[in-house]
């Protein structure tokens, strides 16, 4: 019975080992709106450091919302610059809810979470320091019932 005991343990402990680590992601940040209103001021910023501009990476837009955000869609401005470029932008729409009202993130309680695609497998251009930057781009300032915003850069697996 006891080594049954230590056996068990020694599972549980290695499983916690393992899934708490992401060897993958370079950096994951997250900004908390104020009021829970995301208004065109509060852009969310990051600097991340590419050392290996061989390898292709991930950049996710992270958002956490209420059920009483009051569209199905949003738009959001992508900036990114850094290491010798000039800076880009684009537009992105990412639907949040299906024709029914339905959310399509993951739900706990009144809250919804997503991790939505800005640049998969994507290669930087160059090693070097780059800066994420997004911004809301909805007609409504501040943009009501959004929780909290981030940015998140993977290696591409």
């Amino acid at each position: 019975m006891n080594n049954f005991k230590v056996l068990l343990l020694s599972s549980v402990l290695i499983v916690f080992f393992f899934s708490g680590c992401d060897t993958n992601t370079l950096m994951d940040s997250n900004m908390s709106m104020p009021a829970r209103n995301w208004s065109y001021p509060n852009k969310v910023k990051t600097l991340v450091e590419i050392t290996d501009s061989s390898k292709p990476y991930n950049i996710y837009f992270k958002l956490r919302l209420t059920a009483d955000y009051r569209y199905s869609n949003i738009f959001v401005l992508f900036h990114m610059s850094g290491a010798g470029q000039n800076k880009h932008t684009r537009r992105y729409e990412y639907r949040l809810a299906q024709p029914d009202g339905q959310w399509n993130g993951s739900g706990s309680g009144n809250l919804f979470t997503y991790n939505l695609p800005l640049l998969t497998n994507y290669k930087f251009p160059a090693a070097g320091k780059y800066q994420l930057e997004i911004e809301q781009n909805m007609r409504d300032n501040p943009l009501a019932e959004i929780s909290d915003v981030g940015i998140k850069v993977s290696i591409y697996q």
